[in-house]
């Protein structure tokens, strides 16, 4: 890439890079290098399409199953806070039925087993994996406050313990309820790349056509391709030639001219005529199925940032037990009663299980997720969220990304006073209304858009690799190649070419040159100012595209970018993103399209725009619901707010607990005060309405970006 050291960032040193990477032809799919993937990847050709269902829908009865839960133990906490003597010593009331205590452990025994199942369960797990955390610290001050009150209904001199067992249960319920909701959204993206193939293929058998399911295409065999329809597999053409939509698989933003000889990938979408194809690879060896296995292994190597509350958590854990234990030696030393030794380290080991701690968390992300999705963000990964605040380095596909994806009229220019510009569209729209060509699609859009009315064609004639022409309102009109001009010797305009790499089409009328038409994948407008924010933030913005040198160069040089890539196939994209990893670079890669899906996966943060395919969505951690390159900055603010929003939240939470937990062990006894636990409730009430609050002041500041 001759030009490319002169795009490039100094610090990113991008001479080191494999530049072949960068120069692959589009054409060499079958010489593409997966030694690096994980053999036997499965056939996905049709024949499995659950790939990924089974997690979405455990994820969604999770869900429920929470929920179900959460309202079991509401329900059965109400008459447990009524009916505990302690809470009705705090309010001042009394109501004791026949057998009060029992009552309250009948529905704390329920709450208990029935509530508290999914946080034992969780235990369990932790333990096995000998990584305590949130499940164990919930386990424990339940187990310890369950366990402690039942002694006391038989006989075991003490207060009770269930009000706080019970409303621990639903607001730790409630929490990953509303946590578990922030991040549905389980990956559908192999599922969704598997149906991008066609269910049946029409093979051709001597002089008739039969229809066959995908599985049972074998190499070599014929296939019949009609207009619209898409590719069933790789294959070269044997007869026909047609335009193919490749955007979604290579990057290539325009449709491609495919010949005889010429090699089309499955999946790919036929234009305007028909075409017969020999089949090359089907199943696991195809081009698309590739892609899918780098998707699936992208997705499992991913890294995930350890849950913060759970962090929290586990320490908690660790000096809840040791205080715990401590204070019932302690007491045991001091010469007071076993019994009044283990209120004291009950008291402890529940105070030290904050309410506010659970809902720390799943509060700041379920507001941020939504004013996020209000401000153009959705978030589908919420540990890339958090963690897009260290982003340094932005890789963007170029095609629906830094670009429109369209392609469209970028400059019309009339040469001859005659005619106006409005006038040299309107009479080339009439020759291009009934072709699907890509340049006849940019430029009757033009005319959509600018509400001209499209004149009748007469006497139409294509002019064989030139361009066409035809009669339009008693005036000869041609729209032709630069190639026509050479041949008639008329002279190309100097201005007919910019810097960009645009495509341009002549048009004349009688036999003289009238103007010209220049048609290119369009900038978006919002790209440029996207790109001055990122460089105040210190972010690296590099290009990888499917598309041409030629076009990247230009889009790189008016964008400013610190460097690009061409010609770039979805496996090269996946080890560009790996390359800027191991040097250090926190990555974040922006596409739209099925080429951009295992970078999407692989990338330190993928972000899909949302007028891509649902593939690269379902990659991505973060969808771009408006395809704006500016909410990507968005994007970095809101994820900073969010952290920052969580470290205050865990400090509400858990900073209490050291003030609480000192206290009800009893250090100022000597004083005459120890902590009792129907004070400490109120600290715990206190921290969770703080929690809360605070949570919802994230609403305010992301709302004023």
């Amino acid at each position: 890439m001759d030009n490319h050291k002169d795009h490039k960032d100094k610090e990113m040193d991008h001479s080191k890079m494999d530049h072949s990477k960068m120069k692959h032809k589009k054409e060499d799919h079958s010489k593409m290098d997966h030694s690096k993937m994980r053999n036997g990847g499965g056939d996905h050709s049709g024949h499995n399409p659950g790939h990924g269902q089974m997690g979405h829908d455990h994820h969604k009865m999770m869900i429920a199953d929470f929920r179900k839960r959460f309202w079991v133990t509401l329900v059965l906490t109400i008459p447990i806070l009524f009916f505990s003597p302690m809470i009705q010593d705090f309010f001042g009331y009394e109501f004791l039925l026949p057998g009060n205590s029992y009552i309250l452990f009948a529905l704390s025994t329920i709450v208990y087993f029935y509530g508290g199942w999914p946080f034992l369960k969780g235990f369990v797990s932790e333990i096995k994996n000998g990584a305590p955390g949130m499940m164990t610290l919930i386990s424990m001050a339940i187990s310890v406050a369950y366990f402690y009150s039942s002694a006391t209904v038989f006989g075991l001199r003490g207060v009770d313990f269930f009000w706080e067992l019970s409303t621990l249960i639903a607001i730790m319920l409630v929490g990953h309820w509303i946590e578990m909701k922030s991040v549905l959204g389980a990956s559908k993206a192999l599922q969704l790349l598997v149906s991008m193939m066609p269910a049946e293929a029409h093979r051709v058998k001597g002089d008739t056509i039969e229809d066959i399911p995908l599985e049972d295409l074998l190499k070599n065999d014929v296939i019949l391709v009609k207009p619209g329809e898409k590719v069933p597999a790789d294959g070269i053409i044997v007869e026909g030639s047609s335009y193919l939509n490749e955007s979604m698989l290579t990057g290539e933003s325009k449709p491609v001219k495919k010949e005889e000889k010429d090699k089309v990938i499955g999946g790919s979408v036929n234009g305007n005529s028909t075409l017969k194809v020999k089949v090359e690879h089907t199943g696991k060896d195809s081009y698309l199925n590739k892609v899918i296995t780098m998707v699936e292994e992208a997705q499992k190597t991913k890294s995930k940032m350890q849950n913060l509350s759970d962090r929290a958590a586990k320490w908690l854990t660790y000096i809840a037990l040791a205080i715990g234990f401590g204070t019932l030696a302690v007491w045991l030393i001091l010469g007071f009663p076993f019994v009044y030794a283990l209120e004291r380290m009950v008291t402890v080991m529940v105070i030290a299980c904050p309410h506010a701690l659970g809902l720390a968390i799943p509060l700041v992300v379920a507001i941020s997720t939504a004013v996020s999705a209000q401000n153009g963000l959705l978030i589908r990964n919420r540990t890339a969220f958090e963690e897009s605040r260290k982003i340094s380095a932005l890789l963007f596909d170029k095609t629906g990304t830094l670009t429109k994806g369209d392609f469209g009229v970028t400059r019309i220019k009339s040469v001859n006073v005659s005619y106006s510009n409005d006038e040299i569209l309107r009479l080339s729209s009439a020759l291009e209304q009934s072709s699907e060509h890509p340049i006849a699609v940019g430029i009757i859009k033009k005319v959509k858009e600018d509400n001209i009315t499209i004149p009748k064609p007469e006497n139409f004639n294509a002019i064989t690799g030139k361009g066409v022409e035809a009669n339009v309102e008693g005036k000869q009109v041609k729209v032709v190649s630069p190639g026509y001009l050479r041949d008639e010797k008329i002279t190309i305009p100097e201005d007919a070419y910019s810097d960009a790499a645009e495509t341009v089409v002549f048009v004349l009328i009688e036999g003289q040159l009238a103007g010209y038409i220049a048609l290119a994948d369009e900038i978006r407008p919002e790209s440029a100012e996207a790109i001055k924010i990122f460089k105040k933030n210190n972010i690296k913005v590099l290009m990888a595209t499917g598309d041409n040198e030629k076009t990247a160069k230009a889009v790189s040089e008016k964008l400013g970018l610190d460097g690009y890539y061409a010609e770039v196939l979805p496996h090269q994209k996946v080890e560009i993103v790996e390359e800027l990893q191991n040097k250090g670079e926190f990555v974040a890669m922006t596409g739209d399209g099925v080429n951009d899906a295992p970078a999407l996966a692989k990338a330190d943060v993928g972000i899909a725009v949302g007028s891509g395919t649902d593939v690269a969505a379902e990659t991505a951690d973060i969808i771009l619901v408006n395809s704006n390159p500016q909410d990507i900055a968005n994007l970095i603010l809101f994820g900073k707010a969010t952290y920052n929003k969580m470290i205050q939240n865990l400090i509400w939470a858990t900073g209490y607990n050291v003030v609480a937990i000192p206290l009800a062990a009893g250090v100022l006894y000597s004083s005459g005060f120890v902590l009792g636990p129907a004070v400490g409730a109120v600290f715990m009430s206190l921290s969770t309405i703080i929690v809360a609050i605070n949570a919802q002041l994230l609403k305010r500041k992301i709302g004023k970006k």
